[in-house]
């Protein structure tokens, strides 16, 4: 009896008109965010980084797919951070040896050591460095890109907000001013379930982020902010739909901040064990793995070479930049003031 031929089993289309190419460079960021925090991490504990740390765990997913969906390149398309979008300003072209320096007021560093974490500006690359968390970024970058508007440039600009600030009058303010004057913006509301240690119950009486924003006229969608492709499908219609004139998209980020406020809030407010169920069922980046692997759109070493180039990559970087001097204190009015420019130097201070 002859023996039957296996059938051929074909991978299933990958979503969103990504590449094999494509899918695997989101993972390097994807990567790359989570490498480089736990370098940030291993740093402050030795003392090494100057002010506080935030994390993004549990978060990465939801800031490299949603950045990933706008045009890079010099000039292009534009997005404003919260201090837990890291992966965002990789995608956009920030370098870890900056985010190291920054993190460790290093004089070499973005700020010159004037100010830490993601407080600093690349217009040229696409990120604007936030004047706070608190909503306040969200009429910034309404005024950005209006400007867009008014110069006919084919440019857009994608904001996150997390879920407290949306308790902000600057939020409302904002997303109606940009709602009203139709600009090319994408707000992304990320439902992380705490400011700082207050749960969303306790904020606001609606079930979702999107039953706010709909108030102003514009389409709002709520997307798992876990699952990487289909946050990145939905800014991806987003942007294109701001690039073609039809204004503001808002889209809602289902997420959990597994991380405190910052490496020194102890979480003690969080309810016993749910940060090891979001860790053990819903994180982002195993979830990713996982969806490349089942449909045969990577191979396991495929993405065994890639951690190992991000650890090279985070190993060489702080090398470079760990030993390197703070500022002297002599240049703490460079930059502030304009007249004096720079204080006097004292006698004594030279012994």
């Amino acid at each position: 009896m002859a023996s039957r031929a296996a059938p051929i089993t074909q991978s299933p289309p990958i979503p969103a008109g990504l590449s094999r190419e494509q899918l695997l460079e989101i993972y390097r960021y994807l990567r790359l965010t989570r490498t480089l925090e736990e370098r940030l991490t291993a740093l402050y504990r030795q003392s090494k980084v100057i002010g506080g740390l935030f994390r993004s765990l549990g978060q990465e997913g939801e800031s490299v797919a949603s950045a990933y969906a706008l045009e890079r390149g010099p000039n292009r398309d534009v997005l404003s951070p919260l201090i837990r979008n890291l992966g965002s300003m990789l995608v956009m072209g920030a370098a870890p040896v900056e985010i190291l320096r920054q993190y460790m007021a290093k004089a070499g560093g973005p700020t010159h050591g004037r100010e830490m974490n993601v407080h600093f500006n690349d217009l040229e690359r696409g990120y604007l460095g936030q004047i706070s968390h608190l909503g306040d970024m969200l009429p910034v970058m309404a005024g950005i890109t209006l400007t867009f508007k008014l110069r006919g440039e084919p440019r857009v600009g994608l904001v996150y907000i997390g879920d407290g600030a949306t308790s902000t009058g600057t939020f409302h303010e904002g997303l109606n001013f940009a709602a009203v004057r139709n600009v090319p913006l994408v707000v992304i509301g990320e439902y992380n379930h705490w400011a700082y240690s207050t749960p969303p119950e306790k904020q606001f009486a609606v079930k979702h982020l999107v039953d706010r924003a709909k108030g102003y006229g514009i389409p709002a969608v709520a997307v798992d902010g876990n699952d990487v492709l289909a946050v990145y499908e939905a800014t991806k219609l987003a942007v294109e739909r701001a690039r073609r004139g039809k204004g503001v998209h808002f889209i809602e980020v289902k997420t959990y901040r597994r991380k405190g406020h910052a490496e020194h809030d102890d979480q003690h407010y969080v309810p016993k064990g749910e940060l090891e169920s979001w860790a053990r069922e819903n994180d982002p980046v195993d979830r990713y793995v996982k969806q490349l692997l089942h449909h045969g759109w990577a191979e396991e070493q495929d993405l065994k070479d890639i951690d190992e180039r991000v650890r090279g990559e985070i190993d060489e970087a702080t090398d470079a930049c760990v030993e390197e001097p703070l500022p002297p204190p002599d240049s703490a009015l460079g930059g502030v003031y304009a007249n004096p420019p720079a204080a006097p130097r004292h006698w004594y201070r030279s012994l």
